[in-house]
């Protein structure tokens, strides 16, 4: 059975009975897959031509799926009423490790049929846009890391996430004995998304206990959003099959590594066939072989790393990762090949590029593709001047810009922005801006496990 699908396979696939269910779904601001199982007679006869309907809170609830008071999006007193979910049917692909199931990724309208500007899919097509009115096609990879415990979800669950069992008892970064040992479910994984079109380069220990990085094959912005989303979900499903479990958080536990969304993006000519950032001799130096373009953009991308840096790291969790010699970032700088930087160049010819190490493996796959765009955009806009590379050991220099802290900060940086505003819109901007300010509350009003350890008996 072919991994992507089009209409007329799919309503042929459904005739046979080899297709009975398909999953119609939308990213939300968490970038968790929402949305409905469709009976697969009822999708092609009804859903194909005419979509289908889920409440729009969907776009506002929190982690714990509780309404959130606040949002001009909806509210209780507006309703929460529907919105309507059209099928993108160049997503429509089969879920191999689930019987007999196709997906559909959606995009969302409101009852006058415009476009609802703050969902994550909506927010990556309008710099996706951008990027093409100039002439632009945007090409982005992901590289995400992931910790494997033995625990089931449920087992997990039980345990509070205190005192699981990663699948290694030892730091595995490329180790091959070790992840012979996590073959039976990252092979899974790894064959489940080719099966489903989500095509991947490689997978190997990283430098945590039960820790792997898959990566996959670099595409067109939002095609590379829509894998890395249905990637982090499917994963998920699959641990489930086989009886573990695993996380993206971003820091899972304080005595072990951080997980990254290591992001690389370059720009092509509008055919995707010319790599615009190759560069003229040998890409070493400070930018005298570059392209002014791709010296801008990585001017940008820098620019505007705090401004932007909750959809980079958007939640409490996200920045309890950037500690200094953990290979997660502390400071925004670049550097050939230096993985003690914010931003890192590598690559070669039509490879060339800059990897963006500071977004974490939570981030919204949607939403830090489009702060990428809006970022880089915003560097060529302005011809803003090419940083010198850096060399040496980042975390050691205190003269260099930082890295947000916490959140508090970043909402902080994200607040103060005109250029989010201008990129993005008031409407995406304070959206987003108030979901922040909920997950800080949320966080704020919690009395966490170390506030017991610390102060229960002593104080």
């Amino acid at each position: 059975m072919p991994g992507r699908l089009d209409a007329r396979s799919l309503e042929a696939l459904v005739r046979k009975g080899e297709i009975d269910t398909v999953l119609t779904v939308v990213p939300d601001h968490y970038g968790r897959l929402m949305g409905k199982r469709i009976v697969g007679r009822y999708f092609v006869d009804h859903v194909l031509a005419d979509g289908v309907h889920a409440c729009i809170y969907l776009l506002t609830v929190d982690m714990e799926m509780e309404p959130q008071a606040g949002f001009t999006l909806t509210s209780w007193e507006r309703g929460y009423g529907d919105m309507k979910m059209v099928p993108d049917l160049a997503t429509l692909r089969v879920i191999p490790w689930l019987p007999k199931t196709a997906l559909v990724f959606c995009d969302v309208y409101d009852d006058d049929g415009a476009p609802i500007e703050e969902a994550p899919r909506w927010v990556l097509k309008r710099q996706v846009a951008r990027a093409a009115a100039q002439g632009y096609l945007v090409k982005t990879a992901a590289e995400l890391e992931l910790y494997c415990f033995r625990e089931t979800f449920e087992q997990a669950r039980a345990k509070r996430y205190q005192n699981l069992t990663p699948v290694s008892d030892y730091l595995e970064d490329y180790h091959i004995l070790q992840t012979t040992k996590e073959e039976p479910l990252v092979r899974a994984i790894r064959n489940g998304m080719e099966a489903a079109d989500v095509p991947v380069e490689t997978s190997k220990g990283e430098w945590g206990r039960g820790q792997e990085e898959i990566n996959l094959v670099y595409a067109e912005a939002l095609e590379m959003a829509d894998r890395t989303t249905l990637y982090k979900h499917g994963a998920k499903e699959i641990a489930h099959l086989q009886h573990c479990s695993l996380t993206f958080m971003a820091k899972y536990d304080m005595s072990a590594a951080g997980s990254s969304f290591h992001l690389h993006s370059s720009l092509w000519d509008r055919a995707g066939k010319k790599a615009l950032f190759a560069p003229t001799g040998r890409a070493r130096g400070n930018g005298r072989s570059w392209t002014p373009l791709f010296g801008q953009w990585l001017a940008g991308q820098m620019a505007m790393a705090r401004e932007l840096g909750y959809f980079y790291a958007p939640g409490v969790n996200s920045y309890k990762r950037y500690q200094a010699g953990s290979f997660a970032p502390t400071r925004i700088v670049v550097g050939w090949d230096n993985r003690t930087c914010g931003f890192r160049l590598c690559g070669e010819g039509a490879a060339f590029r800059v990897e963006n190490r500071i977004p974490g493996a939570d981030a919204n796959p949607y939403l830090a593709f489009a702060a990428t765009i809006a970022a880089g955009l915003h560097g060529i806009a302005s011809k803003l001047k090419p940083p010198k590379t850096y060399e040496g050991n980042a975390y050691q220099d205190a003269t260099l810009p930082q890295v947000p802290k916490t959140l508090r900060e970043a909402i902080g940086e994200l607040e103060r922005s005109k250029v989010a505003r201008a990129a993005l819109g008031d409407r995406v901007v304070d959206h987003y801006l108030h979901a922040a300010r909920l997950e800080q509350q949320a966080f704020d009003q919690a009395v966490t496990d170390w506030e017991l350890i610390r102060n229960f008996e002593r104080i």
